[in-house]
């Protein structure tokens, strides 16, 4: 079950980052952000409790490895979007949401990490 999670969105596009939350909060899920930047997104998971994460891989040209090893050091289940369909070691395994967004893609790869 979803409602109530709290999702922390990591998107440097505020478009895209605004129908994500849109998308969240349709389903009864806490949007937390949109986090642009990767030194915002590393203060953020530091002090802050949160049940899963979307995590853009390409945060205006800046990698979010930092931030994926982040959230994996406190265990938080995240997922991977990109538009490049894949990563490198060490998060090839992680779910990866494609780019642009299908809704219920991500409401179904979510549920999987939360539920």
């Amino acid at each position: 079950m979803t409602e109530g999670k709290r999702i922390l969105v990591v998107e440097d596009e505020f478009i895209v980052a605004a129908m994500l939350c849109d998308t969240l909060e349709d389903e009864g899920m806490v949007p937390l952000g949109p986090i642009g930047r990767v030194d915002e997104g590393l203060a953020f998971i530091a002090s802050e409790t949160f049940d899963a994460a979307v995590l853009d891989w390409n945060l205006s040209g800046e990698s979010g490895e930092a931030l994926a090893h982040a959230l994996a050091e406190k265990g938080i289940p995240f997922i991977i979007a990109t538009g490049y369909g894949a990563v490198d070691a060490p998060f090839a395994d992680r779910p990866i949401l494609g780019k642009p967004y299908v809704a219920r893609t991500l409401i179904e790869k979510l549920s999987g990490l939360v539920s």
